[in-house]
């Protein structure tokens, strides 16, 4: 039985992402495994795409920032004083925070992108913020959704409880 791609059924990708010059920016180690049928649990394009596909099937979709990771937010960049991090500052670690004037329950991460004497500087953008991407992707698996994972409006991660 080949299953098609359609609301409510849980759907494995193999994929890939590279930026518009073919540089890869995800190569996709571990598939992607969903619940499809507008639950936001992969970008909406992508979801378009493979609607009505089958196993092996493969889409390209073509992306800007708007529909994936968003606009780059320069208002995003903070610079705080070095002595409010750990010793073993590195670029590239994550913190999570409240921006600027914003309210206290409003937390996003920011990575540490420069690291100087006496500043650091975070940048809350996601890392792919601002690029256009296109998503690669092969469907490998298709199987109905439980009514457990309907009712959720995702699939259990493996190492999740099900407290049911």
């Amino acid at each position: 039985m080949n299953m098609t791609v359609e609301k409510n059924t849980v759907v494995t990708l193999d994929y890939n992402v590279t930026d518009p010059d073919g540089v890869l920016v995800d190569a996709g180690e571990d598939p992607i495994v969903y619940l499809h049928g507008g639950y936001d649990d992969v970008f909406p394009m992508i979801e378009e795409a493979i609607h009505g596909k089958k196993v092996g099937e493969s889409v390209t979709v073509k992306m800007q920032p708007a529909d994936a990771f968003g606009e780059y937010d320069a208002d995003l960049i903070q610079i705080e004083p070095r002595d409010g991090f750990p010793k073993e500052l590195q670029v590239g670690m994550q913190f999570e925070g409240a921006p600027d004037g914003s309210d206290d329950d409003d937390y996003q991460i920011y990575r540490v992108t420069e690291i100087a004497a006496d500043k650091v500087v975070l940048d809350g953008n996601h890392p792919l913020a601002g690029l256009a991407l296109i998503f690669t992707c092969t469907v490998t698996a298709v199987r109905p959704a439980s009514a457990a994972e309907i009712e959720r409006g995702g699939i259990a991660d493996e190492d999740e409880d099900d407290e049911e």
